[in-house]
């Protein structure tokens, strides 16, 4: 029963993290509501988990790999290279991903953003920049030449990517 239960609080994760990524391909913005319900969410998950049989070693690991990716983050940010809600989204999802699938998170993550940046590139070029503003508003913000690249698209992606190797997810299959 309570592998069932963990089961479903970790439909938490995806859902979170896909509307992050959304949110900042379409706004440029990652509202702090995701971030913060992502933190409670992994704190019922954690609770969760431990009942279903996680170790609190486990636990403190992806502890430790969330408040390591926050300072990553936060590093990140005051260098330029990302937004805030890139670094709040980054750090919370880490909290989720925990050890050793923080590894492929970070992998594919930044494999992810240099694709993005590639995509978004080719956008900008006066070639298609034509096609591209005769769509959404957001689209043709995002063929803008000198914009941001939305990182959280990629965060999401690399999120996704290393979730089903995570700890908790191991926690909900075990039987």
């Amino acid at each position: 029963m309570i592998h069932a239960v963990l089961t479903v609080v970790l439909m938490i994760f995806p859902a979170l993290v896909i509307l992050g990524g959304v949110r900042d391909l379409v706004s440029y913005r990652i509202p702090n509501w995701i971030s913060l319900a992502l933190i409670a969410g992994f704190a019922l998950a954690a609770g969760t988990g431990l009942a279903a049989g996680m170790s609190l070693g486990a636990v403190g690991l992806n502890l430790a790999v969330g408040a390591g990716a926050l300072a990553v983050g936060v590093a990140m940010f005051a260098l330029g290279w990302i937004g805030g809600g890139d670094a709040k989204l980054f750090a919370a999802a880490a909290l989720w991903i925990g050890w050793p699938s923080v590894e492929s998170y970070l992998a594919v993550t930044a494999l992810s953003g240099g694709a993005l940046s590639l995509l978004l590139l080719s956008l900008r070029a006066p070639a298609a920049r034509t096609f591209v503003l005769a769509g959404p508003a957001w689209f043709a913000r995002l063929a803008e030449p000198g914009e941001s690249v939305p990182y959280g698209v990629a965060i999401a992606v690399g999120a996704l990517a290393a979730f089903p190797a995570s700890t908790l997810v191991q926690a909900a299959t075990a039987h």
